[in-house]
C-alpha cells in the first residue's frame, strides 16, 4: 500500500505538475513498477523527483521528464520505436506498453543485460535491447522508425537521427551543452523536410561519442 501511494503521488505531484495531463501516458507510468528498475542501494528513492544514478555514471531520466518524453511522442500500436540508452528500461518498457515493437541500444553490455531481465520479468516481449555504440558504422541497421528517443544529449545537433525516421516519424532529443539545454520534438514531413518544435529545456548527460564543440583556444 505504502508503494502504491508513493506512485499516485508521483504521478500527481511531479508529473501533472509539470504539465503532463495526457491520460493514456500517466495510466502508463501508473502500470509500469519503476521500483522494479531501481538499483537496490536507491530502491527508496524510486518515485522520487531525482536522477537516480545507474552504474557508469549513468542517471534515470526524472519521472517527469519520462513523462514529457511520452506525453510529446504520442506512440501508437502500430509503430516501430528506437531508443538509444537503455539504462534501467524502464522508459523501454512504457514505450513498450504503447508500441508495436521497441528496439534499444546501451554502450554498456551489462546496463543492457539488466534491462533485458527485467523486461522479459514483466513479459514486454515487443522490446529487443542490444548492447551497441550507437555511433559505430552499422548500429541504426538500414530501415527507418515512426519514432526515435535519445535519452542522452547531443551537444551538437546529429542529422543521422533525424534521417532515420519514416514520414510522419518523431524524433525526441535533447541538443546544447550546459546550462543551456533544449528538448526538441522533430518531426518528418517528407523525404526531405523536417519541423523541429521547443519542449522544454532540461539538463542530461550527453550520448557516449557524440560529438562535442571545440573548445576555444587563445
Amino acid at each position: 500500500m505504502l508503494t502504491e501511494a508513493a506512485r499516485e503521488q508521483m504521478i500527481h505531484q511531479q508529473v501533472r505538475a509539470w504539465d503532463v495531463l495526457d491520460a493514456r501516458v500517466l495510466e502508463i507510468l501508473g502500470q509500469v513498477p519503476r521500483e522494479q528498475f531501481v538499483p537496490p542501494d536507491f530502491r527508496e528513492l524510486a518515485f522520487a523527483d531525482a536522477a537516480i544514478p545507474l552504474p557508469h555514471g549513468e542517471r534515470m531520466l526524472t519521472p517527469k521528464v519520462a513523462g514529457r518524453i511520452l506525453q510529446a511522442l504520442q506512440v501508437e500500436a502500430d509503430e516501430s520505436v528506437l531508443e538509444i540508452g537503455t539504462g534501467s528500461g524502464f522508459l523501454t518498457a512504457c514505450l513498450a506498453l504503447q508500441a508495436g515493437s521497441v528496439r534499444s541500444l546501451d554502450i554498456h553490455a551489462d546496463l543492457a543485460d539488466a534491462a533485458r531481465a527485467r523486461l522479459a520479468a514483466l513479459d514486454l516481449g515487443r522490446t529487443e535491447v542490444v548492447a551497441a555504440d550507437v555511433f559505430a558504422a552499422d548500429a541504426l541497421g538500414n530501415g527507418s522508425y515512426d519514432v526515435i528517443v535519445l535519452t542522452g544529449s547531443l551537444p551538437l545537433p546529429d542529422p543521422r537521427f533525424e534521417q532515420r525516421l519514416a514520414i510522419g516519424g518523431r524524433l525526441f532529443v535533447v541538443v546544447g551543452e550546459p546550462p543551456v539545454m533544449e528538448a526538441r520534438l522533430v518531426r518528418r514531413l517528407g523525404s526531405q523536410e523536417w519541423v523541429a518544435e521547443s519542449l522544454f529545456e532540461t539538463i542530461l548527460p550527453p550520448l557516449h561519442g557524440a560529438a562535442h564543440r571545440e573548445a576555444f583556444r587563445f
